[in-house]
């Protein structure tokens, strides 16, 4: 794959591109386009992610002090931040909606014999979602509050290998829970929600799919216990208990038995109460599970931390939700290269790394193996390392 190559082709080489050009087919993105092409702008979004660019001008100064090298890039149209900029406000967004998914697709199967630590064979899911705070007045599109704009990334991660399975992009309004009226419920995986997600109607059509759930529990929910189960105190679990709703209306909306579990974590002093519909799995397996829920909010941390959407490349909801899922797919392509190539380094110091040597001509693997060197985050040193401890990337 080396053969001279410049460090941004070798990673560019891990891509699908026919898989990439079909859906420039399908929404017409090169029609009417004479020398930009839609290749020509992802590869320049995808230059702007892994080298830390932070604005158009940024992006055309750089790739123009390279511009010899930009046919071996692979970008074959003239680059200037004003035809970059119009190619994020018109071209389709669903073209990198559907080529993140295709990586997703990709990437999946890499990371299916990861190990979760816990003896379950079942497929693990967190959901959560992310508000980006935008400006009122630039982003009048992306309502939230009546003095500023945002929008929500609502994510399920594939807790193997944290992979995002499922992305919806909407204004700051909608509501976390209403995400699942769009999820389609794989059978016989497990979704890890917070109480934000607590809606009985909604998780009762999960439990009618065959998928199972845990989910921390409001304090107000109105319940009657059925039977008591024995526990290991020990284990911080306080109560296992099988229960019914009684509340007004959630009785009609869930009205089969759940189980409930309280537990008590010593390193927090924290107490949690865990609903869930499975009846079979060790009491301290369910709360081991929403411990794991927190790699989707480390998830979120490191997107916005490493990846350009702190600051985005364009104004309209086309250019916005393009830039997100741009960036998606990047960090799905280094998921995938660090597997492929068999890589000991964390994703964050495979970008690091990349960040540097794009336009070098080394082997790809030579550079990402790192030997006896220990690259750290100063500003979020504690938050890098829980990740890295979770993942095990």
């Amino acid at each position: 794959m080396h053969a001279g190559k410049l460090v941004f082709s070798q990673v560019i080489d891990h891509l699908p591109m026919h898989t990439f050009r079909r859906y420039v087919r399908r929404y017409q993105g090169d029609r009417y386009t004479k020398s930009f092409s839609c290749l020509d702008q992802y590869l320049c979004m995808a230059f702007a992610q892994l080298a830390y660019r932070e604005s158009l001008r940024d992006i055309e100064a750089c790739l123009r002090a390279q511009k010899d090298k930009l046919y071996h890039m692979g970008i074959r149209g003239a680059v200037s931040r004003t035809t970059l900029a119009d190619a994020n406000e018109r071209r389709d967004w669903r073209i990198y909606a559907d080529f993140a998914q295709a990586l997703i697709r990709i990437a999946r199967p890499l990371y299916a014999d990861q190990d979760l630590g816990l003896d379950l064979d079942h497929t693990v899911y967190a959901l959560d979602a992310s508000t980006i705070d935008l400006c009122l007045s630039i982003f009048p599109w992306a309502l939230f509050r009546s003095t500023k704009s945002a929008v929500k990334l609502h994510t399920l991660l594939d807790l193997r290998g944290n992979i995002p399975t499922f992305i919806h992009i909407s204004d700051g309004k909608l509501h976390d829970v209403n995400v699942l009226d769009i999820l389609a419920p794989e059978p016989a995986a497990f979704y890890i929600m917070d109480r934000g997600y607590v809606d009985f109607q909604r998780l009762f059509r999960l439990n009618t799919a065959g998928a199972f759930f845990v989910i921390r529990a409001k304090s107000n929910t109105q319940y009657q216990r059925r039977y008591s189960h024995p526990v290991d105190p020990a284990s911080g679990v306080k109560v296992d208990q099988t229960i019914v709703l009684t509340g007004v209306g959630t009785q009609n909306d869930y009205p089969q038995p759940l189980r409930r579990i309280k537990y008590y974590d010593p390193q927090t002093g924290k107490t949690f109460n865990f609903l869930t519909n499975h009846f079979a799995m060790p009491a301290h397996t369910v709360a081991d599970l929403y411990r794991y829920r927190w790699q989707v909010e480390l998830f979120f941390k490191w997107i916005k931390q490493h990846l350009r959407i702190k600051t985005f490349f364009g104004t309209s909801e086309n250019a916005v939700k393009s830039q997100i899922w741009i960036a998606v797919s990047v960090y799905v392509l280094i998921a995938i290269i660090k597997k492929r190539l068999q890589l000991d380094a964390n994703l964050y110091t495979i970008l690091q790394i990349l960040s540097l040597t794009l336009f070098e001509k080394s082997p790809l693997e030579q550079i990402l193996t790192v030997t006896d060197c220990k690259i750290q985050d100063c500003e979020s040193t504690s938050q890098l390392n829980l990740f890295d401890n979770l993942t095990g990337q």
